[in-house]
């Protein structure tokens, strides 16, 4: 174990000094893209870099201690040698554990911001109550994350709530945190309306897409119609009076993306676009996770928007993840975005899973 993981930080360990030496390289500095895709790689590395160092310094202290306890003949020098020895070999399993997990390969994805959207679906006022409500509960996570939202599209219920709101999300490794999110989310609550009391199931859809750039996707614009409407529902007078609303229509898919919730056009007309890009990269992203899913098994192979993914029950006050059986009783809290340890779990998970797709693949 310990010499295939030392030889594998030991690659990362001179790719991480020859990348520490490019980019100090007035050449590379003047070439912007490299540099900047170069400084990535760098900081990446860095914690690999500084994990080897202490596993190597650590595998060396157990062999000179071993060698101690070998040649040495006083009691006291062997007693000291015999319990470093076993602090050493109790330290070194949770070390290569840790290891293992980051030299998992990385999602190339994980770094990009995200376009989240929401849907309301079966349960009619109740579903649009319930886009608000996790609405809020994302983006009280996300101010804590520090991370910039935007909102890109919304269109409110008949009595409350939203039927849906689309919302871009930028910030450090934004879609690697919130991937696990897509899905439908179901909700078992006594809803407002209800004068009997009874419990009611209603489901909202979740969508996380990476923001694609021009780069990722190469669209036509020869095949997107563009059509401007009059925006509708709160906003202000600017709402009847001008054309600002964007709808775009990509016609080889169908593909079609409003946006509405800017005054201005050019605006609008530039969220539509991202929005529409991502779509389709996620299209293809789809596609090639699909491929993969055929060698491991992924949580998030396909984002499947009819996989039913998480249950809300208000009157047990529970969260259940169904994709990892894991059962929350904190729901007020999670409702107010303390959502962090179930993101926390679904990764863990996911990495286990990547683990053994790797281990199965070598």
């Amino acid at each position: 174990m310990d010499s295939t993981l030392l030889s594998k930080l030991e690659a990362i360990h001179y790719r991480f000094k020859e990348v520490g030496q490019l980019i100090v390289d007035p050449d590379i500095i003047a070439d912007m893209p490299r540099y900047v895709k170069l400084n990535k790689e760098y900081k990446e590395l860095e914690e690999l870099d500084k994990i080897y160092h202490e596993y190597k310094n650590v595998l060396e202290n157990i062999e000179s201690s071993k060698e101690l306890l070998e040649n040495e003949k006083d009691p006291e020098m062997r007693e000291m040698a015999k319990m470093e020895l076993d602090e050493l070999e109790n330290q070194r399993p949770e070390m290569e554990e840790d290891i293992k997990m980051m030299l998992i390969p990385k999602d190339p994805e994980d770094d990009k911001n995200v376009i989240i959207e929401l849907r309301s679906g079966t349960g009619g006022d109740e579903a649009c109550i319930f886009v608000e409500d996790i609405y809020r509960m994302y983006t009280m996570f996300f101010k804590e994350k520090g991370w910039k939202v935007e909102i890109i599209n919304s269109n409110e219920g008949t009595t409350k709530g939203y039927k849906e709101v689309s919302m871009n999300v930028e910030g450090d490794g934004v879609y690697g945190t919130m991937k696990f999110e897509s899905g439908v989310h179901r909700v078992q609550r006594v809803p407002e309306t209800e004068s009997q009391g009874r419990v009611h199931t209603s489901a909202i859809t979740v969508a996380v897409l990476p923001e694609a750039e021009e780069v990722d996707i190469d669209l036509n614009m020869g095949d997107v119609r563009r059509d401007t409407y009059r925006a509708s529902g709160a906003g202000g007078q600017h709402v009847n009076k001008t054309e600002s609303a964007i709808r775009l229509t990509h016609i080889p898919t169908g593909i079609v993306v409003e946006c509405q919730d800017g005054r201005s056009q050019h605006k609008n007309y530039e969220k539509a676009l991202t929005v529409l890009r991502s779509r389709m990269y996620q299209a293809e992203l789809e596609r090639t996770q699909d491929e993969r899913a055929e060698k491991r098994k992924s949580l998030v192979s396909t984002g499947d928007r009819s996989a039913k993914i998480r249950t809300y029950n208000y009157p047990q006050g529970r969260i259940t993840d169904h994709r990892i059986n894991k059962t929350m009783y904190n729901l007020a809290s999670f409702m107010n975005g303390d959502i962090h340890e179930m993101l926390e779990a679904l990764k863990m998970a996911e990495n286990a899973e990547r683990m053994k797709g790797e281990e199965g693949l070598v």
